[in-house]
């Protein structure tokens, strides 16, 4: 199989699965290296595949069904385990976190959330490296975009936020 034979048959996978796939699992399928996985994403999105990358893997970054909505929050990272579980709890998902960097801007990260599993998985991961919450950047300050099923499931994140006192009014 040549390389571009294979970032084809990548874009297929990624085109059945409606879940992140690892950059482990494909090279395990391809007989490649994680390494080599991650430049051939890299060559297909340059070539404008819209392929999105979370904490659990790469996924085609399609439009899903939902409303959109925008939510700033604060809180600790002991209390960032309330809060996304109020989120998923209420139907919605925690499609990403930003926040304002004074040097760089807007600093996104994906994270694509939709269940206590979710939740869970991408804590545990977030818990066992090095690495901290954008939200350290900002004493806590971020805004996660939500994708809801509905106006009435946006609104009672939204009241359950503000209830916990993770919500930023005007």
């Amino acid at each position: 199989m040549t390389a571009s034979q294979r970032r084809q048959e990548i874009l297929s996978c990624l085109n059945k699965e409606q879940t992140p796939i690892s950059a482990t699992t494909l090279a395990q399928t391809f007989g490649v290296s994680r390494q080599v996985v991650v430049g051939d994403i890299a060559l297909l999105r340059a070539a404008g595949a819209p392929i999105a990358a979370t904490p659990r893997g790469y996924l085609l970054d399609i439009p899903a069904i939902g409303i959109l909505h925008t939510v700033a929050v604060r809180h600790t990272n002991d209390q960032m385990e309330r809060e996304l579980q109020i989120c998923v709890d209420n139907g919605c998902t925690v499609v990403d976190v930003l926040v304002e960097h004074p040097v760089y801007g807007q600093l996104v990260g994906q994270l694509q959330l939709s269940n206590r599993y979710d939740v869970e998985q991408f804590l545990r991961r977030s818990h066992s490296g090095s690495a901290h919450p954008l939200s350290d950047l900002t004493d806590g300050i971020h805004l996660h975009t939500l994708r809801c099923p509905s106006e009435e499931a946006y609104q009672r994140v939204c009241a359950q936020l503000d209830q916990e006192g993770f919500l930023l009014k005007d």
